[in-house]
């Protein structure tokens, strides 16, 4: 792009013009020859000319400097040089074009980066209600004297962040009806926006205005785009005073909409997925244990990692449908790790549940479940091991059932721990599942524990790479002979931990049945029921 000189300007010692070329008569029409130079052009020429003839030697310096301006708004620069007998020629330049792709290329430079910034802030949270608070912080600051974001409505009420230039966002719930708002309703929807130029400011309802704001302006109202269905919608304000909204700003905001509406999106995506996620823990969380119709039932599980909650190991405890029947136990571990795992592990909590009916006969539960899960398309299987638990007088009877899982092991008040002689075959993975059933006895004070291998498999120790093994268990469980349930499993739990480390580690369970040290009561009327103590 050329820019097009208009010489000249020539102004004697004594600042009279002496001379003027076409071009500059045409452009400063007063500057003819005899005229006084600082009389005839603009203000900010007339002060570099003087500044050319200062007696403190700055005209040396000055000289050749060149000083820009408007002249009938188009742009200048003037260059000047100052010859031996003092005269000053001035020559201008046209630099309009030049500085307009300064002023765009500098405009394009703030708006990028100002869309970086709110890029990393929107996006440096993934709470619903932060998103919004930046979103109209980050709108009042750079795009409006105020700003609104607003959520889709909850049943009556439109979730609101209002915001003001200089002061905090404010959250509020309008009761208000969006399309009574020319253009919010059909923001709120995802369609496209109204140009500014068709809302008039006047119809901005008392809700939508900031207190002390004063006469509203200008309107821009445009959605705030999310993934599939609109985030909500931001609401630009400009006071009367200042200067409406054009084609370009109105573009630039779109642009920013879309920034914010993709981090509030994602906010409340995240929101939904934590809410269902936290049903579904409570669904598959292994439940607290407490003693049921004298029995002391306690459990203990920890996940193979911190941040997780569930995984693939499992255990419930179903008490006794009548005074008299036993209470029945299963604890598993199904193949895998993580969320995969918890999913099948549900699905077998809930079988066995259905086939509660069938707890007598432990060998048709585990056909029956390994029938399911064959035939289900998922390719895990899980190890099982299934307990009903009676109390007769003040012992407890056993009946254990192994299926592809190590072994119950027995806790005797001597400190002799007895592996229960229980085997068989895991589920899902064969069309046929086998098991043998064992019965043993509880005497008061003693104990069956139940376990997954993720405790005796647990490596660490001081070097780190032993396995905790059924040894090291078995004495640890020596030293808890007569323990309570709870304790036996807070002693488990911790000394496999402290095996561990920090390290990784299997899935973590273990589930104690302990005959407790009491005496039962009959019924002293012939119909309550009876009730044990210490």
């Amino acid at each position: 792009m050329s820019r097009a000189p208009y010489p000249v300007l020539v102004a004697d010692v004594g600042g009279t013009i002496v001379l003027r070329s076409d071009a500059a008569g045409a452009l400063l029409p007063g500057a003819c020859p005899g005229a006084v130079f600082t009389d005839v052009v603009p203000t900010w020429l007339s002060a570099a000319h003087d500044a050319l003839g200062m007696p403190d030697g700055r005209a040396d310096r000055a000289a050749g400097t060149p000083v820009s301006g408007a002249i009938s708004e188009r742009s200048f620069e003037a260059h000047s040089s100052v010859q031996d007998d003092g005269t000053v020629v001035w020559w201008l330049v046209d630099d309009t074009d030049h500085r307009l792709v300064r002023d765009a290329l500098r405009m394009e430079r703030e708006r990028t980066e100002f869309l970086a910034k709110a890029s990393n802030l929107l996006l440096s949270s993934l709470n619903l209600e932060r998103c919004m608070d930046v979103t109209a912080q980050l709108a009042a600051e750079h795009l409006a004297d105020a700003a609104l974001v607003i959520a889709p409505s909850r049943g009556q009420r439109l979730p609101v962040v209002t915001c003001l230039r200089g002061a905090g966002p404010v959250r509020s719930q309008e009761s208000a009806e969006p399309d009574d708002v020319p253009g919010l309703g059909e923001a709120l929807r995802g369609f496209p926006p109204v140009p500014s130029r068709w809302i008039d400011p006047s119809v901005a309802p008392a809700w939508m205005v900031p207190e002390g704001f004063g006469p509203v302006g200008s309107i821009v109202i445009t959605p705030l785009p999310g993934h599939g269905v609109a985030a909500g919608a931001l609401v630009l304000l400009r006071r009367s005073s200042t200067a409406a909204f054009t084609d370009g700003e109105e573009v630039f905001a779109r642009l920013f909409a879309t920034r914010a509406g993709a981090a509030m999106s994602a906010a409340r995506l995240y929101a939904e997925q934590i809410s269902i996620t936290e049903v579904l823990m409570r669904e598959l969380l292994p439940p607290s244990l407490h003693q049921i119709s004298g029995v002391d039932f306690a459990g203990g599980y920890r996940p193979s990692e911190d941040h997780e909650r569930i995984g693939g190991d499992f255990y419930d405890v179903h008490p006794a449908a009548a005074e008299g029947e036993a209470s029945f136990v299963a604890l598993g571990d199904v193949c895998g790790k993580g969320l995969e795992a918890a999913v099948l592990t549900g699905k077998i909590r809930n079988t066995l549940h259905a086939l509660l009916p069938l707890a007598d006969d432990h060998q048709q539960m585990i056909s029956l479940l390994n029938t399911a899960l064959v035939n289900s398309h998922h390719t895990r299987f899980a190890t099982l091991v299934l307990a009903s638990a009676v109390r007769e007088g003040s012992g407890v009877n056993l009946r254990l059932t192994s299926a592809g899982h190590p072994a119950p092991l027995i806790v005797r008040t001597s400190g002799v721990v007895e592996e229960a002689e229980t085997r068989g075959t895991l589920v899902g993975a064969i069309p046929e599942a086998v098991a043998h059933t064992a019965a043993v006895t509880l005497a008061p004070g003693e104990s069956c524990v139940l376990y997954t291998d993720g405790i005796t498999e647990a490596k660490g120790g001081p070097m780190g790479g032993a396995e905790f093994g059924e040894k090291r268990l078995q004495r640890v469980l020596t030293e808890c002979a007569g323990m309570p349930s709870a304790g036996i499993v807070e002693r488990v739990q911790m000394l496999a931990s402290q095996w561990v480390g920090t390290g990784r580690h299997d899935d973590m369970a273990v589930v104690v049945i302990s005959a407790p040290r009491t005496h039962y009561l009959s019924a002293v009327n012939g119909h309550t029921r009876g009730r044990y103590t210490a």
